[in-house]
């Protein structure tokens, strides 16, 4: 499992979209949607209609990947801080039960307000 303890993935980037669908198409359950996909180096984010998928790849091939699901029926609570004039990043704060806090950092071409109503109209 992704240590989510230790700082934020590297900042995301949106992907136009689903590159890496091959690989989660596996995971996901009926009547489940893909709706963003972000990239950070070799890892990437995927946001679907029940959870959050992060995926760690793994060794020098990055044919070895960790699958880890964050399910929005355990948010707790969430913080979005927007970009701004000088700090051009923005941040998704995701507090789940048991697991705590899970910060995803985003550059400044990313909309986190759109995930944000994302997750919102899929946790209540």
């Amino acid at each position: 499992m992704i240590d989510f303890r230790n700082g934020c993935l590297i900042k995301l980037k949106k992907n136009d979209g689903f590159p890496h669908i091959e690989d989660i198409r596996p995971l996901l359950v009926a009547g489940e949607e893909l709706i963003y996909e972000y990239q950070a180096i070799r890892d990437y984010v995927v946001f679907t209609t029940k959870r959050v998928i992060a995926v760690n790849v793994q060794g020098v091939t990055g044919k070895k990947k960790d699958f880890s699901t964050l399910p929005y029926s355990r948010i707790q609570a969430y913080s979005v801080e927007t970009s701004g004039v000088l700090d051009l990043d923005a941040e998704l704060e995701l507090y789940f039960s048991s697991l705590g806090q899970v910060t995803f950092e985003f550059s400044f071409a990313s909309d986190v307000m759109e995930i944000q109503r994302a997750i919102a109209e899929h946790i209540f």
